[in-house]
């Protein structure tokens, strides 16, 4: 479960900084190179089999240890401790889930947009590129899809605010000199990565 949630995070990471190529004042061209590297380069196309298997298995697991825990405590602690009462810990399931909904929907308007509808092309330099820059562009654009991208954002920075350091927990890595460390990586990363992924759409509708 650590193993899977520190490799989604590092993905989460690459597909922000490629993201962040569609604000550059360049006609959209670096992301599109971008993008046309990812879709084509073999190494990155086997990858994205590893990925794919990587949130099934988080979020299979996900489900099963929160049964688990169901199971195993039917009835709440009288006297809640401090780590029974860590906020965003209590609702990584609830999180969890609203963020496969809108995976599911992120999925539908981008990723199988891009490998198997038809796309429009641009030229740059000799080559013809996939526009997927446009597609972008277009969707961020719509105002209701804007809101519904930063509500699901928002969700995403609470559930990695606990995942890095949790991820270190369950590795065994849990010591009083490095847990602060971790718990403000944590928070770090959630800020970073929710916000940066959110500017994107901001500045696209506000430009």
């Amino acid at each position: 479960m650590a193993l899977a949630g520190l490799f989604l995070i590092s993905f989460l990471g690459v597909h922000l900084g490629i993201n962040l190529l569609i604000l550059k004042n360049d006609g959209r061209e670096a992301f599109n190179i971008a993008a046309h590297f990812m879709v084509t380069n073999p190494v990155v196309q086997s990858m994205q089999w590893v990925l794919f298997g990587g949130f099934i298995l988080h979020i299979l697991l996900g489900a099963v240890l929160q049964i688990q825990n169901w199971m195993a405590r039917p009835q709440r602690y009288k006297v809640e401790g401090f780590s029974h009462t860590s906020y965003f810990s209590k609702f990584m399931i609830h999180t969890g889930l609203i963020i496969f909904a809108f995976l599911i929907l992120h999925l539908v308007n981008f990723f199988f947009k891009a490998k198997f509808g038809a796309m429009p092309e641009v030229m740059i330099g000799d080559h013809m590129y996939e526009d997927m820059g446009l597609l972008v562009i277009e969707k961020f654009s719509n105002l209701s899809y804007v809101i519904l991208y930063i509500f699901w954002l928002l969700f995403l920075g609470f559930h990695l605010d606990h995942a890095f350091h949790s991820a270190m927990q369950s590795l065994g890595l849990n010591h009083s000199k490095y847990t602060p460390v971790f718990f403000g990586i944590s928070r770090a990363l959630a800020i970073l990565i929710a916000g940066g992924f959110m500017i994107i759409p901001l500045v696209i509708y506000f430009s």
